[in-house]
């Protein structure tokens, strides 16, 4: 299975919100990190700002912080908000849909899929909270001379 680039921006923003403590991180911030453009970076806030996942604070010293505590943030949730997890492969138009057993096989495996990010929350991803600050300093350093 292969997640969507939506996803994997979505999963960055968390984690990179995450480290910081509470600390607003700005969207040209995070882009530059990622090297993410930051109109579609915006898009990825704007919703999980929407799902209550991040907080999106408006204006001048404006940025993004969780919502909530990383504990509180189930990876599985966060999935099923990015992804369509529903059609792996559509077989609405396949003439042996009705007789074939891939469907069934395909869901089971979309389940199981789902079951092991359920099991982690985004606590899980930053047990090396200080690590992942200094390489996103480094990262930003980087970017910056460009």
């Amino acid at each position: 299975m292969k997640m969507t680039r939506y996803t994997d921006y979505a999963m960055r923003v968390v984690i990179h919100a995450g480290s910081k403590n509470g600390d607003l991180s700005s969207i040209r911030e995070i882009s530059e990190t990622f090297e993410i453009s930051q109109n579609h970076l915006m898009k990825v806030v704007q919703d999980l700002s929407n799902a209550g996942f991040v907080e999106a604070v408006r204006g001048r010293r404006g940025g993004v912080r969780l919502a909530t505590l990383p504990e509180n943030i189930n990876l599985g949730r966060l999935l099923r908000h990015t992804e369509r997890m529903t059609d792996l492969l559509d077989c609405s138009g396949c003439v042996i849909a009705p007789a074939c057993g891939l469907p069934s096989i395909l869901n089971e495996a979309t389940a199981a899929f789902i079951a092991v990010f359920d099991k982690y929350t985004l606590a899980d991803l930053l047990r090396k909270k200080s690590s992942l600050r200094q390489l996103f300093a480094i990262a930003g350093v980087q970017a910056e001379s460009f």
